[in-house]
């Protein structure tokens, strides 16, 4: 009697899930909230002095942070976008 059922190959060994929280997330998160905590804290910029150009602190600061908050923003998602397309790659990679 010949045994007629086929074998089949084993699966391939599943490659082990990539983590969810990097360093470089955690980086990312903090160069995001870095502007929330900066000006929720009202009382360490809640005051007139020094003046640029005749702007009290006050406003000069709040506004400065408008420009910081979007390099800090472009940095976080250069940093995000290279991961991704690390982890990507590397996906592809073991796939093959």
């Amino acid at each position: 009697m010949v045994d007629t059922a086929q074998t089949t190959p084993p699966p391939a060994p599943v490659p082990p899930p990539l983590p969810v929280v990097t360093v470089t997330r955690v980086g990312c998160a903090v160069l995001l909230l870095a502007p929330f905590v900066a000006l929720l804290w009202v009382n360490s910029y809640a005051r007139l002095t020094p003046s640029f150009i005749g702007i009290p602190f006050f406003y000069w600061y709040q506004l400065l942070w408008v420009i910081v908050s979007a390099v800090l923003t472009g940095v976080a998602y250069l940093l995000i976008r290279r991961e991704q397309l690390r982890r990507g790659s590397g996906r592809q990679e073991a796939g093959r």
